[in-house]
């Protein structure tokens, strides 16, 4: 039986992806940028309108993966104030120009989060991505999973890789779960879960009316899924 998460962006998203069977929800706004910080208003209402985690999408801005010194101030409160709001977690990355882990920031991020879930998001695809997660295997880190598309535009593209990583993770003693994410279908879901297996799988925009993050969330798709990875 594998989790399913769900992008939401507000509290009417949150309701139907609940009451279809998703399992957790990544809250973002911005999803145009790739996903940014959502208001506190928002991260306040979600939160409240669910039973199920919600995940609160940690990034202020969508031109890199790269965090200045400064940046630092506003990420530890836009995390503090998650927690308060009563996240379940926090969806965070951070990569160095060289395409590698930014240690440093990262384990900032996890004192400061501590006692919640962290998913490393899709900044392991924009670097070295098997280097990154080997990195967080072995690496004194407790990040509880990362969001990958095997290094690829799609999880599907990337299964070989993602595969790979599933094999590095399994030789460490407290690996993040691996969750493919990007371009999974209702369609697509079947093969790939018959190849990976994986224990959490995301989706986005193909769990709405028309493939677009513009419509409602269509929860008979969600119900679909759910039947296969089940």
């Amino acid at each position: 039986m594998s989790l399913v998460e769900i992008i939401v962006l507000n509290d009417e998203d949150a309701r139907a992806a609940e009451a279809h069977g998703a399992d957790r929800l990544e809250l973002v706004s911005a999803i145009g940028e790739g996903g940014l910080t959502p208001s506190y208003g928002i991260i306040k209402t979600v939160v409240k309108s669910v039973k199920i985690p919600v995940m609160v999408m940690i990034r202020p801005h969508s031109y890199s993966f790269t965090y200045r010194e400064q940046e630092w101030a506003a990420l530890r409160e836009d995390i503090k104030i998650a927690r308060e709001l009563g996240a379940a977690g926090i969806v965070f990355g951070a990569t160095m120009e060289t395409g590698t882990l930014d240690s440093d920031l990262l384990g900032m991020v996890l004192e400061e989060s501590k006692g919640m879930s962290v998913t490393f998001h899709r900044a392991i695809d924009a670097g070295n991505t098997q280097a990154i997660y080997r990195s967080l295997c072995e690496g004194p880190f407790r990040v509880d999973r990362v969001l990958t598309s095997g290094g690829r535009p799609t999880a599907i593209e990337g299964a070989d890789t993602i595969k790979n990583m599933m094999q590095i993770g399994a030789a460490s003693a407290h690996a993040p779960i691996i969750m493919p994410g990007s371009g999974l279908t209702v369609e697509n879901i079947v093969e790939l879960h018959k190849d990976l297996q994986a224990l959490e799988y995301h989706f986005g925009s193909a769990v709405r009316f028309e493939g677009s993050f513009l419509k409602p969330i269509n929860g008979k798709v969600i119900e679909k899924i759910k039947r296969v990875v089940h």
